[in-house]
């Protein structure tokens, strides 16, 4: 497929407190033909400077590495609003004290075995609930996430329509890399960096460059920056690039939908390249 776009595509490898140790990594780049050029690595590591990339001005496409909603039977049980703006206002209103609060009261008042709802798209995509608190906190990424988002006023196809010049996607690196290789490729913990997931992180460089891999197109960048997403035992470098191929992805497809269901639940939203399983109905 020739694609004829110069809009820059990034990718968020996001995390809920920003910090030094802990930065929100920005990977950039843009599609060439039947490429993708990798410009560039940002490192943010507080909410002011990622919340003035984000409102930058468009045109630009980007790739977000947590979950945009909740699970629709979450929102009903709790008594949350059941649109997507009002639900998100409202998370955030709580704060994140009351929002885990009332998260932990919820999965406990579930069935043993069934303690977190989850939804239509995180089954066939293998991700998190998004009411998950810990390892990893993906609730709590969506509740410094989504109302950022809102906020800036961007377009999230089937969740909202914003800026058309700048358009956001979800993103779950764990999807692409499963179809990759089948060994853990990133920890955090110092202990676990092994030999092991240096190599799976060397498999996976080796997949981007070629054109074996789910994205379906070569990517290209120093080999510098190449080393790089190798070095970083965290993974969190080469999550933020799985991040942009998953938009570049989606962008690929713009005339079809981004490649998405035909039918998205417009509170739970989906993640991009992700099959449905079946179609849903929704009230």
């Amino acid at each position: 497929m020739t694609v004829r776009s110069g809009w820059p595509i990034s990718g968020v490898d996001f995390t809920s407190r920003p910090r030094r140790q802990k930065p929100i990594v920005i990977a950039t780049g843009r599609i060439h033909g039947r490429a993708f050029g990798l410009e560039g690595i940002e490192e943010y590591c507080d909410w002011e400077k990622y919340e003035s990339w984000l409102k930058r001005d468009g045109p630009w496409v980007a790739g977000f590495d947590f979950p945009f909603g909740l699970p629709r039977e979450a929102a009903r049980d709790l008594g949350w609003p059941t649109t997507w703006h009002e639900l998100v206002l409202h998370c955030r209103s709580l704060g994140r004290e009351n929002f885990r609060t009332a998260l932990d009261r919820y999965r406990e008042s579930r069935a043993a075995g069934n303690r977190y709802a989850h939804r239509a798209t995180d089954h066939p995509a293998g991700s998190h609930s998004p009411l998950k608190l810990v390892n990893p906190p993906v609730g709590l990424m969506f509740l410094e996430g989504a109302p950022r988002l809102l906020e800036a006023g961007v377009t999230i196809p089937g969740l909202l329509k914003g800026d058309p010049q700048r358009i956001a996607f979800e993103a779950y690196p764990g999807f692409a890399v499963r179809q990759i290789v089948k060994d853990s490729y990133k920890n955090d913990a110092p202990a676990k960096q092994t030999p092991q997931r240096t190599r799976a992180r060397k498999a996976i460089v080796a997949a981007l460059i070629s054109t074996d891999n789910p994205f379906g197109f070569a990517m290209s960048a120093s080999q510098r920056t190449l080393n790089s997403l190798v070095r970083d035992a965290s993974g969190d470098r080469l999550d933020a690039v799985l991040c942009a191929l998953q938009a570049a992805w989606a962008w690929q497809r713009r005339a079809d939908n981004y490649g998405l269901p035909s039918k998205i639940d417009p509170l739970e939203g989906w993640i991009a390249m992700v099959a449905e399983r079946q179609e849903q109905q929704y009230l």
